[in-house]
């Protein structure tokens, strides 16, 4: 064809070879990766998407999803009161750490799931919806099936080791969408940057929360046979991608790889076209093989480390790793642009989120976990009387003019002390400012002020 140039026959070449790159599986890479658009389930990358995984405290995602559904149906609420039992409080770590018979609310409980990764709440929240571990996993695992999971097992609420609690990226993917569709009021959950109980701050473990730009979920998971793992959400635009790594080295690596993910998910090429398509989430087909024991690798020699189903959050990605430009194949030009971008330090998009022990509270009172030796600021005016008391003496009891004197000096101080005592009339002026930090109001979010008088 004397129109196909040169330069033509080249650019079709180049573009062919990226596309046939893109579809071959990297040998090198033995993690799982997934990236998939939200809202139409089309898979823009997958590599050993649909080979088996021990899901670690990812497996917490589904107890979320179990959790909601019972609350959509109407067999508990938020304000559920649920109590710590010896199975509960016997967790290994991460976890809270309340003593037995503690009494603690469905959502305080499901909030520090998520961002704590708590495993004796995962089991709190278990045994106060289903009666037992055993009953609330066969509820994650009817749940798995409808929603055409269909790779997972569970075992228990918070994916602590079990040989036979094995899932998919394919299979999270499916419960991430799961959860975004079915369940929007609840979406603060996956996005709250820390956790206030008492003097203490939780943050969350996701490396992405309030760091990198658009991030608004899920969740993290590590144990020894299955390595560091994320998944993680991000919405730019009228887009929203999930993000999905299995069996990372280490939590920068994983921090690193699904970076990389979205990076080129949002910034994909002019030729990204040309790639074969992967179809649907649901469409991709599972592996028959079993999930890998990377326990060896990730927790063996020289490695202290336990299993813990969870891993307290890295500070920062370490630069000093290799990037995912080495680790996978590329996804098209990318114009000279850095493939990672490096996360800086977190800038909160919340204040806290206040989570308690005990029954709920109305709005305005103070939080139930405020240690007992804070001070409370109602009682300051106080030390004021005795200077009242020293004027008195100075005041002639015989002349008529220093009573109404006196009457002056003490109705200002009455009036500072009237408040104090009375509960409405002081919290508005000082609630008012703090009122505007904290995340739109809702039922889950919205909690009280740190110090409100008594009674409210």
């Amino acid at each position: 064809m004397p129109f196909f140039s040169r330069t033509n026959a080249w650019l079709l070449g180049a573009a062919l070879a990226a596309a046939a790159t893109l579809a071959q599986p990297h040998p090198a890479a033995a993690e799982a990766l997934l990236l998939v658009d939200a809202e139409s389930g089309k898979v823009l990358y997958a590599e050993n998407a649909t080979r088996p995984w021990h899901p670690a405290s990812l497996t917490k995602l589904m107890t979320a999803y179990v959790t909601l559904r019972a609350i959509k149906e109407g067999r508990v609420t938020p304000d559920t009161l649920l109590t710590v039992s010896p199975n509960a409080m016997a967790q290994q770590p991460s976890k809270m750490g309340f003593k037995v018979g503690i009494k603690l609310t469905v959502d305080n409980a499901l909030k520090m799931v998520i961002v704590k990764s708590a495993n004796d709440m995962a089991v709190v929240l278990a045994e106060g919806i289903s009666g037992s571990v055993p009953a609330f996993a066969t509820e994650m695992n009817r749940a798995a099936q409808r929603l055409g999971m269909t790779q997972s097992n569970f075992v228990n609420p918070n994916g602590l080791p079990d040989d036979a609690q094995v899932t998919s990226a394919r299979d999270l993917a499916i419960l991430t969408r799961a959860l975004i569709r079915e369940f929007p009021d609840y979406a603060l959950y996956w996005h709250i940057s820390a956790l206030k109980f008492g003097r203490r701050i939780i943050r969350n473990h996701n490396p992405l929360i309030d760091r990198y730009p658009g991030a608004d979920g899920m969740k993290t998971g590590f144990i020894c046979a299955s390595g560091f793992n994320l998944v993680a959400t991000v919405t730019r635009g009228d887009r929203r991608l999930i993000g999905i790594v299995l069996g990372s080295r280490t939590s920068a690596i994983r921090t690193d790889k699904v970076l990389e993910l979205f990076e080129r998910g949002f910034n994909s090429s002019a030729l990204s076209w040309l790639a074969p398509s992967l179809g649907t989430v649901d469409a991709l087909q599972p592996v028959n093989a079993p999930p890998p024991d990377l326990h060896e690798e990730v927790c063996g020699k020289n490695r202290n480390r336990g299993e813990t189903a969870e891993e307290e959050p890295p500070s920062t990605a370490d630069e000093r790793n290799p990037t995912l430009s080495a680790l996978l194949p590329p996804f098209g030009n990318s114009g000279g642009k850095p493939s990672i971008p490096v996360l800086g330090p977190p800038v909160p998009s919340m204040a806290p989120i206040v989570v308690f022990v005990g029954p709920p509270k109305k709005p305005g009172n103070p939080e139930t976990a405020v240690a007992k030796g804070e001070p409370r600021h109602p009682h300051k005016p106080k030390p004021a009387k005795p200077a009242l008391a020293a004027a008195k003496p100075t005041t002639p009891s015989p002349a008529p003019a220093p009573a109404p004197a006196h009457r002056k000096k003490s109705t200002p101080h009455a009036a500072a002390e009237k408040p104090a005592a009375s509960t409405p009339a002081a919290p508005p002026a000082a609630a008012t400012p703090a009122a505007a930090s904290p995340p739109p109001s809702t039922h889950l979010f919205s909690p009280a002020p740190t110090i409100a008088p008594a009674g409210r």
